[in-house]
């Protein structure tokens, strides 16, 4: 098991946002976190990058505790996110904010093949290098985010809302590029409001509501549950 949320809860001041959620997201798979606005999604990862720190309950990262480990020391050992709304650096380019997912790194060769690898993922990117991060459309900033966090070569992937304010056209493109990055061994784990795109691609998923896990099972049981498409998928 890669990643582990045993019984997490977390407060933002006097609300609690997490209710002592628990799940699993196991080396090589595709995880899905759906739900709608609110639901604790981009919360839960925050928890797990470390970005806010969690009141209950533990994390357990590649057989480790990370409950109270600092966010860029989760970057150490392998977890990196694509945060919602992207954060790239807009001063700076394409190549500066790629090369800025590298920090942590200093395996000179390795860095070049993965800079590599992502230019072969998002080509726009390459022929973009030397532009601005802000100049660039929300497709190109997204495929940028994504890129960035490749960067660091993580074991654990975090991708929140990966097809947001994108044209449908565009949302396929970046999922079936997830989706590749899965098979060429990066485990991911996906929050996102297009659930029918979501689960399609997950091998497992969960359904968060309100801070707490309602629903959980495979991407394709969760697509047949009546519930959740009457709920997530627009279908009565």
């Amino acid at each position: 098991m890669l990643l582990e949320l045993e019984n997490v809860s977390l407060l933002y001041g006097r609300i609690q946002a997490l209710h002592g959620i628990s799940l699993t997201v196991d080396e090589g798979e595709v995880v899905a976190l759906i739900g709608g606005n609110g639901a604790g999604k981009t919360t839960t990862m925050r928890a797990i990058s470390g970005i806010r720190p969690i009141s209950g309950g533990r994390i357990r990262f590649a057989g480790q505790d990370i409950s109270k480990l600092r966010a860029d020391l989760r970057v150490v050992r392998g977890i990196s996110q694509s945060p919602e709304g992207r954060g790239i650096f807009p001063g700076m380019t394409v190549q500066e904010n790629l090369d800025m997912g590298a920090y942590t790194r200093r395996d000179r060769p390795a860095i070049a093949s993965d800079l590599e690898r992502v230019y072969e993922l998002f080509p726009r990117l390459l022929e973009r290098r030397r532009q601005a991060g802000g100049t660039l459309s929300g497709g190109e900033q997204q495929m940028l985010a994504v890129g960035r966090a490749l960067m660091s070569r993580p074991k654990l992937l975090l991708l929140d809302e990966p097809s947001m304010g994108l044209a449908p056209m565009l949302i396929q493109q970046i999922f079936s590029i997830i989706t590749e990055i899965n098979e060429q061994g990066t485990t991911v784990l996906l929050v996102e409001q297009n659930a029918q795109q979501a689960l399609s691609r997950a091998h497992r998923a969960y359904v968060l509501e309100t801070g707490r896990i309602v629903k959980s099972g495979t991407g394709q049981d969760l697509l047949r549950d009546t519930a959740v498409k009457e709920a997530y998928l627009g279908v009565a």
